[in-house]
């Protein structure tokens, strides 16, 4: 072989060599070598605003976080950083316990916010965390000590929701069995949303995501709103929790009251009226 090329040859192969060598030692710095930061993910926050609170939205029943589709654009472009954690609907202490953990991970101010059986969890899970700011209940349950969800919607007649759920068994990991609650399809327009657009709530019977039938029987065990400040939008137009309940809730909490001509389901209906509410607990809660 000539000299010259097998030179050549040697060379080409040293910058081959060379240039793995370099990538694999930007991998094992990018990789195995982490900052302080990320080798411990419970020191790093999980959302960091410079300037405002950030939103956590919680959904209610029958649904899932997309209910909260217009009112999450509303408030990012407003500047805030949102979040909308999924409410398992498994149990009023185990979805608590799974939403606290969340907002352990949030290491900057809070606006919690929860729609219907949402409010609920919410209650709950903001005790002993000094990062919530404010509750925002949106058509929501408010419970106080040692009450379950049946008693606070039956506590004035008028909500016919209730009427029409249909129970579906399922089997425990354990042995046993429980039960779902469904809205049924043919109703779910007519009894929480009947200011949606046809279109959007045959999606929405589709796609429910069901509760526990017994959340409902659950008892409260502890309440945020006696310490932290509240606000609550009260839907006018109502089959699942009556005006008047959601008056009587809102009333004991001392929370900021503001009414709407809604259906249940207003932060699909009236997302304005519910980021305006967000955001004024957001405003006064930074002051």
């Amino acid at each position: 072989m000539n000299p010259k090329n097998a030179l050549r040859r040697t060379l080409k192969h040293a910058a081959t060599l060379g240039t793995a060598a370099c990538v694999a030692t930007l991998a094992l710095t990018a990789c195995g070598a982490p900052s302080a930061q990320t080798a411990n993910p419970s020191s790093a926050a999980h959302i960091v605003s410079a300037d405002k609170p950030t939103v956590v939205l919680v959904h209610g029943g029958f649904t899932d976080a997309s209910e909260w589709d217009a009112v999450i654009k509303s408030l990012q472009a407003a500047g805030y950083p949102v979040v909308a954690p999924p409410n398992p609907l498994r149990g009023m202490a185990s979805d608590s316990q799974y939403l606290h953990s969340f907002l352990v991970s949030v290491k900057v101010p809070i606006i919690l916010v929860g729609h219907s059986i949402g409010g609920f969890v919410t209650t709950e899970a903001a005790v002993g965390d000094p990062q919530v700011k404010a509750l925002v209940y949106i058509a929501a349950l408010i419970p106080d000590v040692g009450e379950t969800a049946t008693e606070l919607i039956g506590k004035y007649p008028g909500a016919t929701l209730g009427n029409y759920l249909q129970p579906v068994p399922f089997s425990l990991p354990g042995g046993g069995t429980a039960t779902d609650l469904y809205v049924r399809p043919d109703k779910f327009r007519e009894v929480y949303a009947a200011d949606v657009p046809q279109s959007v709530t045959d999606l929405m019977a589709a796609a429910e995501r069901p509760l526990a039938a017994s959340m409902f029987s659950e008892k409260c065990a502890a309440v945020a709103w006696k310490t932290i400040p509240s606000w609550d939008l009260i839907t006018t137009q109502d089959d699942a929790a009556t005006p008047a309940v959601q008056h009587f809730m809102a009333a004991r909490a001392h929370a900021h009251i503001t009414e709407v001509s809604s259906s249940h389901a207003v932060a699909i209906a009236h997302p304005d009226e519910v980021t305006s509410v967000i955001e004024r607990a957001a405003q006064a809660s930074v002051q």
